[in-house]
């Protein structure tokens, strides 16, 4: 969940970094494009092009600004400065279409982590579990957010960052109304039932305002920090409150602090690694585990919960 609080942070100096300001950089994506992308040069340029790239929508002025971000690398590097960013991010080594290889795989692997969690989540408890349809809901919403992370590091585009922004919002959400239903839910259905339209109404005003007015960084960066904090202090406080009654409880525990910690590898931002490993894509790898030991303590939860419901509807 301090995914997108992170990204909202990154994200707020896209508009415009220290390498993309460079007049050199600058020359050379110019007369990279009036030289490659127009006329005869384009068709040749189109007929040379893999057709995967084409289709992952790599085009020649991306091109362009892949080329003439090495060369002015290449000039800080020589002139024995630091590595510059561009247009918010490192430079990256492309690999095939993937333009953050090690963020997009990682991405794909948190995804695929959530579906075999998903799966056992399936063939472990029954449908008539108090918590069952909450739960399934929440796995496919994280599996879409994962999705789109793999789809934006794979390009970035416009689109591309507003999905992946957009769906890390809901997951977040999600993980709060999750909260809500698990600790006030099951015995208040008729407050969980307001509390989820209020959560729809704040997250459709929020992507109305991204979307429709202006996508405002500053904005995105407090209202998910808020959001954030709402999610961590909520589960945080059920699970001391239940975790000696409730031994399962201290993997939820886990998941929360761990998450916490492991935010902090955002704040150690280094040019990547071999132009592909960077700290955000390490705190992609490692929270993999987490997700696997979260979709555990649901399964673990929710069968307690129907072992309960079964006990009291014996008692009755």
């Amino acid at each position: 969940t301090a995914r997108l609080v992170l990204l909202a942070g990154a994200a707020a100096l896209a508009s415009g970094s220290q390498g993309d300001r460079e007049p050199v950089y600058r020359d050379c994506v110019h007369r990279c494009e009036e030289r490659n992308c127009s006329g005869g040069a384009l068709r040749h340029f189109r007929s040379r092009q893999p057709i995967y790239m084409s289709l992952a929508g790599w085009t020649c002025q991306d091109d362009c600004k892949y080329e003439c971000m090495w060369v002015t690398v290449g000039l800080y590097l020589k002139e024995g400065h630091k590595v510059p960013q561009f247009h918010g991010k490192w430079p990256f080594s492309r690999f095939l279409f993937f333009q953050e290889p090690a963020s997009a795989m990682a991405s794909f692997l948190n995804g695929l982590a959530s579906l075999v969690m998903l799966c056992r989540y399936y063939t472990s408890v029954p449908a008539s579990s108090p918590m069952y349809p909450t739960c399934v809901a929440f796995a496919w919403v994280s599996l879409n957010a994962w999705f789109w992370s793999t789809v934006f590091h794979t390009k970035d585009t416009d689109l591309t960052e507003k999905m992946d922004y957009f769906c890390a919002s809901t997951v977040i959400l999600h993980s709060i109304y999750l909260c809500c239903v698990r600790t006030v839910g099951l015995q208040h259905p008729a407050v969980v039932s307001a509390f989820r339209a209020l959560l729809l109404l704040m997250l459709t005003a929020h992507v109305s305002y991204l979307s429709l007015v202006r996508f405002d960084y500053g904005y995105n960066l407090a209202a998910n920090v808020a959001i954030g904090l709402v999610n961590v202090v909520w589960w945080l406080a059920w699970c001391l409150r239940n975790q000696h009654r409730l031994p399962h409880v201290r993997k939820c525990m886990a998941v929360v602090l761990l998450l916490q910690g492991l935010s902090l590898l955002e704040l150690l931002d280094f040019p990547p690694f071999f132009w592909v490993l960077d700290a955000h894509a390490i705190w992609h790898i490692s929270t993999i585990p987490v997700h696997v030991l979260f979709f555990s303590f649901l399964k673990d939860d929710s069968l307690y919960l129907l072992k309960e419901s079964e006990a009291k509807f014996k008692l009755d």
